[in-house]
Formats: C-alpha cells, structure tokens, sequence
C-alpha cells in the first residue's frame, strides 16, 4: 500500500461543502411561487372581492340566502358545461361545439317521449350516448387525424347545431306536455330547503360533479395523465402514456357531462327549445373556465377554480342587475375579466421557467 502523500494529508482536513449563494426572494416573488402552487386561490380571491363588493353596494338584500341561492341555480348549467370545457382545455384544446352537443341532448330527450312515445330512462340513455358519440367523434379527429381542436369543434358545432334544428323542425316542446308524460325529465327541478335556502337538485348535481371531477383529477391515474398530456404531450408518450387514448377518453367524457347538463337544462327551464342551439353556451363555458384560471395552454389548473370562475360570473351578473345597471356593464367587465385571467396566468407560469 502506497504511503500517503504530503497533499492529501492537507486535503484530508479541507472542508467539503460547495459554495452556494441563497437568493434573498421578494414579496412579489412568493406571491408568484403561492399562487402558482395553488391556482384556484385567484379566482377564490376575486369571488370573495367581488361579494364584499356588491355587499356594500347593493345593500344587505344581496346576502338574502334566497339571492345567493339564485344564483347557484342560474349557473348550474354552465357550470357543469364549464367542468367538460375544463378536461379538454387541460390538455391543451378546446371543444367549441359542447353547448350544441347539450342543445341536441336535450332536444333528443324530449322528442324521444313525446313524439315517438318512448320511456324517459330509454331517453335520457340516448340522450347521453347521442352526446358521448359527438364527443368521441371529436376526440376521435383530433387524437388519430392530429387535427387542431378549434378546428373540428367549430366544424362539428356547425354541424350539430344544423342536425337538431332540422330534426326538430325548430319546434319547442311545452313543460305542460313533458311533464304530462313523466316527470322524470324534471327531476333537477325539484328543490329543498336547507335553512332559509332553497336548492334544487339541479345545484346539488353540479356540486357533486366538481367533487367528483377533483377526485379524478388529483387522485387517480387517468387525472395524471390528463395533466401530463396538457403539459408536454412528447414527454407523456416516452413516459408510456397513450396520448391519443387520453384525448380520446377526455372529449368523450366532456361529451357525457354535457348530457348531464341537458338533463339539468331541462329541469331549469322546464320548456325544450331547439332554437337555444343558437345561444352561447360555449362562450359561457369558455369564460367561466378561463377566470377559474385554467390555462389555456394546458396542464396547469384547479377544477375548483372553475367552480369559483362559475360563480364569479353568476355573482357579477345578480350584483349589477340588483344596482340596477346597463346589462352591458357585464359584458364588458367579463371581458376584462378574461384578459385579466390570461395575463395572471402568464405571469404565473414565469415562475417554472
């Protein structure tokens, strides 16, 4: 054994730790790291805000149980479109035609009892397969034709929304009527009092979709893969991932949430009305889920931030029409709204980077 050299015995002594330099983070900096940790406080913050606001300036009225119980039950349905919208804008797309595919549903559904005299549970099973077939359609285009999810959704909107009006002959379907021939259809009508509120069963479906929706997307595979295709759909497929089942699975399953909402549409409205297939339940889904802070890049959100995006845009509007304000002032600050969710959204994703 070699004898020890006259260096080594002095390195032996030397300290082994790696110079580092601590960066001294700012105030800002940590607000980034917060908010990019945990997405939904964003919108949570300007739900709290806005209802402070229109507290003070509408007057106590505005926290009647009754008025903010109103509001969940005008925004059931376009929450529970805002929650498909989510899954698909998660993995980096869009699906521009699931407020028609919910139109159709619904129209299916009604004309399936009252004009061919069918059972409402044969119905509400057709209605549901007819929306999960438009989104497998969808899901089908975009994951084996790699074509752009904008395209084919504006495509097969365009292409729903023509089916249901000449199946339907542009023909409304009376409450009276449906309602005649089983109640069925309307069971999300029908309501409960928790206190002073009253809720109906309508809200109590969108509630328990968002739990179960963040349930899947924060404790099962199928919801880290949702995650992983939106973020880097390369690194997904070297991890073992098949993107294009992913995508597949995604727009089908936002295709039998938009069932659910026909279902729930009916009994909110009572009436069926093909000509609502030209309203802009998209839109509506759209907004709610970009200030409910989901990139519209993918990969990076919080489904409860959706629900809190939802009622952001039911609080916005009962506050303005309580102070009695042009219908245009809603308009215009959802607008700002949006630009301001974006550019919160990218100033977040600065901190990754």
């Amino acid at each position: 054994m070699s004898q020890t050299q006259e260096f080594e015995k002095v390195l032996s002594g030397a300290t082994s730790t790696v110079a580092h330099f601590e960066e001294k983070k700012s105030l800002l900096h940590r607000i980034q790291h917060t908010l990019h940790g945990s997405p939904a406080l964003v919108p949570l913050i300007v739900l709290v805000a806005l209802i402070l606001f229109f507290g003070i300036a509408a007057g106590e009225r505005f926290f009647r149980a009754s008025t903010l119980t109103l509001v969940l039950q005008q925004v059931a349905v376009v929450g529970i479109l805002a929650a498909a919208q989510t899954l698909v804008v998660l993995t980096a797309g869009i699906d521009l035609a699931i407020g028609v595919i919910m139109v159709f549903s619904f129209v299916v559904m009604g004309n399936m009892v009252l004009s061919h005299d069918m059972p409402a549970l044969v119905a509400l099973i057709a209605g549901f397969a007819l929306a999960a077939g438009w989104g497998f359609a969808n899901g089908s285009l975009v994951a084996r034709l790699k074509l752009p999810p904008f395209i084919v959704t504006l495509g097969t909107w365009n292409i729903i929304m023509a089916i249901c009006l000449i199946y339907s002959g542009n023909e409304t379907l009376r409450q009276a009527d449906i309602v005649e021939q089983t109640q069925l259809l309307h069971v999300f009508a029908i309501n409960f009092k928790v206190g002073p509120a009253v809720v109906t069963l309508g809200v109590v479906a969108m509630i328990v979709l968002y739990a179960a929706l963040w349930f899947m997307l924060n404790h099962t595979a199928f919801g880290r893969h949702i995650y992983a295709v939106g973020d880097d759909p390369d690194a997904a497929e070297l991890a073992g991932i098949s993107t294009k089942k992913v995508l597949i699975r995604v727009y089908t399953l936002a295709g039998v949430i938009a069932g659910l909402a026909a279902w729930v549409a009916i009994g909110r409205n009572g009436s069926i009305s093909p000509s609502t297939v030209v309203t802009d339940f998209n839109l509506q889904a759209i907004t709610a889920t970009v200030i409910g802070g989901i990139s519209l890049f993918g990969g990076r959100g919080s489904i409860l931030g959706v629900l809190f995006g939802t009622l952001i845009v039911g609080i916005m509007s009962m506050g303005l029409n309580m102070m009695g304000a042009d219908p245009q002032w809603k308009v215009m600050l959802t607008g700002f709204l949006i630009i301001a969710a974006v550019a919160v959204d990218q100033w977040i994703r600065k901190v990754s980077a």
